[in-house]
């Protein structure tokens, strides 16, 4: 049951991080919004990192039953570990680091980094099935 629970997070996860990929691409400034959004309040930053923790949980317990198990293995523990670390940053930090790296990315960058949301989306759907 939890192995089953596991892989609907996982392709929700991977369906959600698609979805992203056409917000990138067809509202730039609405993706750097909600980056810039990143740490801004002690309920955004502390819900934003937990809620990470549930597809990385997912990936971690679903790996074995993967196409590739080692890469959701990993990628389910970077998740988990930079949670961790996030966990430990102060959330001004934080939202420091979010609001530079919305100035850099500028939305012609957001549109072009978009097919990299598409790719991962899909990957991590074809992943799990």
């Amino acid at each position: 049951m939890l192995i089953i629970v596991a892989k609907w997070i996982v392709l929700l996860f991977g369906g959600f991080i698609f979805g992203v990929g056409f917000l990138m691409l067809f509202v730039p400034n609405k993706a750097r919004a909600i980056l810039k959004k990143a740490g801004s309040t002690h309920f955004i930053n502390y819900a934003e990192i937990t809620v990470r923790l549930i597809p990385a949980t997912a990936l971690i317990l679903y790996a074995a039953n993967a196409k590739i198990p080692f890469a959701f293995s990993v990628f389910g523990w970077i998740m988990v570990i930079t949670s961790v670390i996030l966990y430990s940053v102060p959330r001004k930090l934080h939202h420091s680091f979010s609001l530079k790296s919305a100035e850099l990315l500028q939305p012609l960058y957001v549109q072009f980094l978009s097919p990299l949301a598409f790719l991962m989306g899909v990957l991590i759907i074809y992943n799990a099935l």
